[in-house]
């Protein structure tokens, strides 16, 4: 252990904090005097820190541990530094892993579309690049509406023609709605079915081009409010014809029967002179001509148009006949301009709208619909007659799309009244599974119960 005197070091504590170069020289000139103290350096070991005392030249030895308490345990210390490593390199690894997943699943749904459109390269429509989409929409400036599937933009050909540019950006099922549509509409053409004109799959981004309908869809001209967008009775039937002709065309026109599986107001869209179109493919199925059953393996569609038995298979096989329901609800909102379950009706009994027009119609009373002529009053009561065949619980007892086609374009008085769709509150209940084998034992009324009924089955629907 070395030390200076103890006059060198009163002077540097006497001295101010500035001390001037001369000061310093002097201090050199005199010089330092060392001592050693050999007694203490015998006695210090590994692990000490020793200074002296200026006061009393005493020295002093402190233990590490006490200067710097918890750091040297070095064990804990190496136990951290491990458990740090291990942690950091678990989230770069998750991290990656996820990072892998999404690159694995997403270039899967890329390579899905690309096989499908090497096989299917004799498809009409053009395919477009994303810049052209860009081009087209002028960077999408100009959006027509929104939903599940993504944004609608207005579009321009070089041609001068206006499109419809279908943005899907929450493509599920590795691509399959992208594939739906191209592959059902893309081979057809009929004039109540909307055009594809084009598509686009570059990347994660993929398009659909339509023809543009300036009208828009149904539903905005079926519940406005009177003198509002309103189409009058016979322009209501005439537009349910148009579309039974091509879901009719969709179930039996060409080498395949198409499924459509989403047949609601907002999916029929209008052209400049009213002419629907069935549009949204996403959900539909290709099956061939000849089968009358589909598989599913879960129920699709918009609640309030999807048949029952896409949900309970006792109830009946899963074919056409879907669409046939669907359209049914659709043709008794055409008629009624009102949905079909109202729960801010006047009386409980007309809360489900279908089911109380059945009993008015059976005891043969007077459907009033507003300042309606008896014109007007025959065309509804025969769109709701219709529709009350195609809403029929059993699929074997509703008609084909041709059948309702046919009873459409004739007289009301030529139409016979169906059984009623649903059980009375008396019978017996209807037993019904549901695709996980869950039995309900459900009654279908014509009073406000059926309101509960209803809603239990679309919570058993929204929770499936």
């Amino acid at each position: 252990m070395v030390m200076i005197t103890s006059r060198q070091q009163r002077i540097w504590e006497n001295s101010s904090t500035n001390i001037s170069y001369k000061d310093i020289h002097n201090q050199l000139v005199y010089g330092f005097e060392l001592s050693w103290l050999p007694s203490f350096v015998n006695d210090v070991h590994f692990g000490y820190t020793c200074y002296v005392n200026g006061s009393n030249n005493v020295v002093h030895c402190d233990d590490w541990s006490t200067i710097f308490p918890g750091i040297l345990d070095i064990p804990l210390l190496v136990a951290i530094m491990i458990l740090f490593i291990v942690l950091f390199s678990g989230i770069l690894l998750a991290i990656a892993f996820l990072f892998c997943a999404w690159r694995r699943r997403h270039l899967s749904m890329y390579n899905i579309i690309e096989e499908f459109l090497q096989t299917n390269n004799d498809l009409m429509p053009v395919r477009y690049s994303y810049f052209d989409i860009r081009k087209m929409t002028m960077g999408f400036k100009d959006k027509l509406g929104a939903g599940g599937y993504g944004s609608v933009y207005k579009g321009k050909l070089r041609s001068g023609r206006f499109v419809s540019i279908k943005m899907l950006e929450k493509s599920k099922a590795n691509g399959q709605d992208f594939i739906n549509e191209v592959s059902t509409i893309g081979r057809i053409h009929h004039v109540n079915v909307v055009q594809l004109v084009g598509f686009c799959t570059q990347g994660s981004k993929h398009a659909l081009v339509y023809d543009f309908m300036p009208n828009g869809s149904l539903d905005k001209y079926l519940f406005s409010q009177e003198g509002t967008n309103s189409l009058d009775c016979k322009k209501m039937c005439e537009i349910s014809c148009e579309v039974a002709c091509g879901m009719e065309y969709l179930h039996r026109g060409w080498n395949m029967q198409i499924l459509h599986f989403d047949i609601k107001p907002h999916n029929i869209l209008l052209d400049e002179n009213f002419i629907p179109k069935v549009s949204d493919f996403g959900l539909a199925r290709l099956s061939p001509l000849g089968n009358s059953i589909v598989s599913l393996t879960a129920a699709r569609g918009t609640m309030g148009y999807i048949a029952p038995e896409l949900f309970y298979k006792n109830i009946g096989a899963v074919s056409n006949k879907a669409d046939v329901y669907s359209f049914g609800m659709l043709l008794m909102e055409m008629a009624s301009r009102r949905k079909n379950l109202n729960a801010g009706a006047d009386h409980t009994s007309q809360i489900y709208f279908p089911s109380w027009i059945y009993d008015q119609l059976k005891e043969g009373n007077n459907v009033e619909m507003g300042d309606a002529t008896e014109d007007e009053s025959k065309i509804r009561k025969k769109m709701i007659i219709v529709a009350l065949w195609c809403i029929q619980m059993n699929p074997n007892d509703r008609p084909t799309m041709n059948r309702v086609k046919e009873m459409l374009e004739g007289d009301v008085e030529s139409l016979q009244m169906p059984p009623k769709p649903f059980a009375s509150k008396q019978e017996k209940p209807v037993e019904l599974v549901n695709h996980e084998g869950v039995k309900l034992d459900l009654r279908y009324s014509t009073t406000a119960s059926y309101h509960d009924d209803y809603n239990e089955i679309s919570q058993i629907i929204e929770s499936s």
